[in-house]
């Protein structure tokens, strides 16, 4: 090699900086302004590798961006509403229940289905309805409906039972406990503890659909708290028989509940039979029919 490039080979090698290394991926940081303060050494490492930025993510609650979903619109109503209704069977108030499209008016829906009376299936269970059209809550306060007009005409039976009707009825919602007519005294279920059968059904209901086991409740007044229950399939057979007790009995209201375990071999109409076996010949007494439809187990 000839002196010149010698020369210009030691040139060149004396222009590279000392501690050269093969570059990382990544961001080395914004470039320095102004040259490192002289204590620096020349080969210090490069500035901290810092990964690049990202977008932050967005914000937890619903955004402009983010789709509308239903809990933003608040909770959605129910398409149907469920009310249970007091009609009268032997002179005596008996429960049922209806399913209709919701409303924010409960109360003045059950008033005007309690007044449309029973359906064909409940009718043929012998309950039908004294409560004439046009009764209304003309308002709730501190637990008291007021019920105008008053249900009126009729003996003193009669009335009573109308008003039992309308009290039983609008006290099964959690903003009523007692039932006020015109002027009169604010009425509770209380106030009509004789108007009640000596074996009250409350479920099933009737023509529900059920399956077994199925729960059979209510309340009863009757010998020794003894309540019979039988499941009758389509052709009146019996397909399955219990017994229970209620808290109280002989003179006094106690509740019962006792689920009965059945078995059919396919879908078909049925009736629930809860009654009390007569102490002196062992007959049934104070029977209560509830038809249903029976489902077989899955």
């Amino acid at each position: 090699m000839s002196r010149p490039t010698v020369v210009a080979a030691l040139l060149a090698a004396a222009l590279l900086p000392t501690g050269c290394a093969t570059p990382r991926s990544g961001s080395l940081g914004p470039a320095p302004t102004a040259p490192p303060p002289a204590t620096t050494p020349v080969a210090s490492a490069p500035p901290p590798i810092t990964a690049p930025p990202t977008t932050p993510p967005p914000p937890a609650g619903p955004g402009p961006s983010a789709p509308p979903t239903s809990t933003t619109a608040g909770p959605a109503r129910p398409g149907t509403v469920t009310v249970e209704l007091w009609y009268v069977r032997d002179g005596r108030i008996a429960p049922t229940r209806r399913t209709r499209p919701a409303t924010v008016a409960t109360s003045r829906l059950a008033l005007a289905e309690l007044a449309a009376g029973p359906t064909p299936v409940e009718a043929a269970t012998g309950l039908s309805t004294l409560l004439p059209a046009g009764g209304e809550v003309t308002g709730i306060a501190a637990g008291v409906a007021t019920v105008a007009p008053a249900p009126a005409g009729g003996d003193p039976t009669t009335r009573r039972l109308r008003e039992a009707q309308v009290v039983y009825t609008l006290t099964q919602f959690p903003t009523v406990r007692r039932v006020r007519f015109a002027a009169g005294p604010p009425l509770g279920r209380g106030d009509y503890p004789d108007l009640l059968p000596p074996i009250l059904v409350t479920g099933p209901a009737i023509g529900e659909r059920v399956g077994s086991p199925v729960t059979v409740a209510g309340s009863a007044d009757v010998f020794e708290a003894t309540v019979t229950v039988r499941v009758l399939d389509a052709a009146g057979r019996a397909v399955a028989t219990a017994f229970t007790t209620a808290t109280c009995g002989t003179g006094c209201r106690g509740d019962y509940r006792i689920a009965v375990t059945y078995r059919v071999p396919r879908e078909q109409a049925g009736t629930i039979e809860v009654y009390e076996v007569s102490a002196d010949d062992g007959t049934r007494t104070h029977v209560v029919t509830v038809p249903v439809t029976l489902t077989p187990p899955n």
